[in-house]
């Protein structure tokens, strides 16, 4: 707190109050505050549906310029959203601290947006204290640089594009699953989508245990991961389940149990851990909608986390007329962030996270685009992958409904892999 308290001094800056980045940077801003008499604002990720409802907490004066301070900046987003709604409540942003400031196009892309960016310490300044001590490898350094220099974010576009950002360069999905914090299911994933060359997930939407095997039998060495929706089953036993697993493990590629699950923590704990299904104890993967709140992810994290399984939160659904937008897919980013010791990705129409810790998974994928009399939207494997940066396709009917399965199956899982493949060319 120090530290930066001085730095936004030597800076020689002028403000009336300050505000740090939630959550991590408001002890930083209370401690600078108390200690400095200085008035601070609070800005809450969510209004609360009672009390003031606001989202700036504070003593606001329109007009007078706020300082913002923050620990750690990437991208530079989570700096740029604070501002965004300190300005919205009549406050001016023209600076921000920070303590650490990573070098990858943070900078650029605050001074694109008016705000100047000022830093305690750089990554490259912090590698080379270290390794002058001797606490640092010259060939961590190296790599440490090499990462950075790959993972550069482009400024925002002044009027264009703001919700998805894109990376100047690609990281190959093998690369990705060696990135720190890489949850390990995200990280097995990564890897054998490479080894197989397939980012293909698909979706069994079948009512016949016999068919699902058949399907798992066939397909299984063209996708990496099989989407089941185990309750339309009409035949449902825990001995299928148990063969399903046993293809999924020689093929080697992941079950996800698309349960979508939402409701309050202590009832998904239960649909999770038990009942007829218990999906637990053979899906790798499952999902859940973030309408209840945190609470659906902690109760499900309490039963898979020990098992080692992970979660998908639902940001964007491929269906017309979907509430999932705007706000609500934001509010999805965030709890995965702040939940990514479980949750591992998003299902998503496009990219929606700059963490390439996370995967995209997009349904409503067809070799043909168009839609079906329900609202349902498809869209080609190369504008997922290519154009919108997903990661893997979710593919159903459009497999489904071939005379050959296997046929249809490899005819996406070549053309999502060649879009991959040509994403990597592009940002290369």
């Amino acid at each position: 707190a120090d530290l930066l308290f001085q730095t936004a001094k030597d800076a020689g800056l002028e403000y009336d109050c300050v505000c740090g980045v939630p959550y991590t940077a408001l002890p930083l801003a209370t401690i600078i505050c108390s200690e400095n008499q200085i008035p601070m604002l609070i800005r809450r990720k969510e209004a609360k549906d009672y009390g003031t409802k606001r989202l700036v907490e504070g003593t606001i004066n329109p007009g007078e310029t706020c300082l913002i301070f923050e620990d750690v900046v990437t991208s530079g987003s989570s700096v740029l959203e604070t501002a965004e709604v300190l300005q919205k409540a009549g406050l001016k942003v023209t600076d921000a601290v920070v303590l650490l400031d990573r070098e990858q196009g943070g900078k650029a892309r605050l001074e694109e947006c008016g705000i100047r960016l000022h830093s305690v310490c750089t990554l490259s300044s912090v590698l080379e204290i270290l390794q002058q001590q001797g606490e640092v490898a010259v060939e961590m350094v190296e790599k440490v640089k090499k990462f950075i220099q790959g993972n550069v974010f482009e400024p925002v576009a002044q009027n264009g594009p703001a919700p998805v950002k894109r990376l100047c360069k690609e990281l190959s999905f093998s690369t990705r699953a060696e990135l720190p914090g890489v949850h390990p299911i995200a990280a097995r994933l990564f890897m054998l989508m490479e080894k197989k060359q397939t980012n293909l997930c698909l979706s069994a939407d079948v009512t016949s245990s016999k068919e699902l095997l058949q399907l798992a039998a066939i397909l299984g060495p063209s996708i990496c991961i099989l989407k089941t929706h185990i309750d339309i089953l009409n035949d449902f036993t825990q001995e299928v389940v148990k063969e399903l697993r046993m293809l999924a493990d020689r093929h080697e590629f992941l079950i996800f149990e698309d349960r979508k699950f939402a409701d309050i923590g202590n009832t998904v704990k239960h649909q999770y851990e038990g009942g007829v299904f218990r999906i637990a104890s053979w899906s790798d993967v499952v999902n859940a909608h973030v309408v209840p709140g945190s609470g659906v992810v902690k109760g499900l994290k309490e039963v898979g986390l020990p098992l080692q399984r992970g979660c998908l939160l639902v940001a964007e659904m491929s269906s017309q007329g979907s509430l999932a937008t705007g706000d609500y897919t934001k509010a999805a980013v965030q709890m995965a962030e702040d939940n990514s010791d479980f949750v591992f990705g998003f299902i998503s129409g496009s990219r929606v996270s700059n963490k390439l810790e996370f995967l995209h998974l997009t349904p409503g994928v067809q070799l043909q685009t168009g839609g079906d009399n329900l609202g349902q939207k498809y869209l080609s494997p190369e504008e997922v992958i290519t154009r919108k940066g997903s990661d893997i396709i979710i593919v159903g009917r459009g497999i489904l409904s071939a005379s050959d399965h296997l046929q249809e199956a490899e005819k996406y899982r070549k053309a999502a892999w060649e879009s991959y493949v040509s994403r990597l060319g592009v940002g290369a």
